[in-house]
C-alpha cells in the first residue's frame, strides 16, 4: 500500500495527550505503523552522566501511531484525509478536503 504520510508532511494530532497539536514529521516506520513527530509524544528520559554526555533529564520525541495522525490541509488548514489520483501518467496524493494536490 502507498504511503499517505510522509517525511516532512505537516500533521495534526487527532487522539492522545497531545491532541490538536500540530508539527512536522521526521521519520516514519512503516513496518511498525508509527512516526515521529517534532513537538509532539515528548518523553523524559533520565540518562547516566557518561565521558561523552552530561548525565540528567532528556526529553526525547517517541514514536505515535499513524491512525493518530493526520494531513493538515494545505489549502484550508485542519486536518483532512489523503487520496491518490493519476496526473497525466505520474501518481500524485492529494487533500480529500480541498482537492489540493500535496506532491505534484
Amino acid at each position: 500500500m502507498a504511503a499517505k504520510l510522509k517525511k516532512g508532511d505537516k500533521i495534526v494530532v487527532l487522539s492522545g495527550k497531545d491532541k490538536g497539536k500540530e508539527g512536522e514529521i521526521t521519520s516514519v516506520n512503516p513496518s511498525a505503523g508509527k512516526a515521529i513527530v517534532s513537538g509532539v509524544n515528548i518523553a523524559v528520559r533520565h540518562t547516566k552522566q557518561s565521558q561523552t554526555s552530561q548525565g540528567g533529564r532528556v526529553s526525547i520525541e517517541m514514536p505515535i501511531q499513524l491512525s493518530n495522525l493526520a494531513l493538515v490541509d494545505p489549502k484550508e488548514g485542519g486536518a483532512t484525509r489523503v487520496g491518490f489520483k493519476m496526473d497525466g501518467d505520474k501518481k500524485v496524493r492529494f487533500a480529500k478536503k480541498s482537492g489540493a494536490l500535496i506532491d505534484g
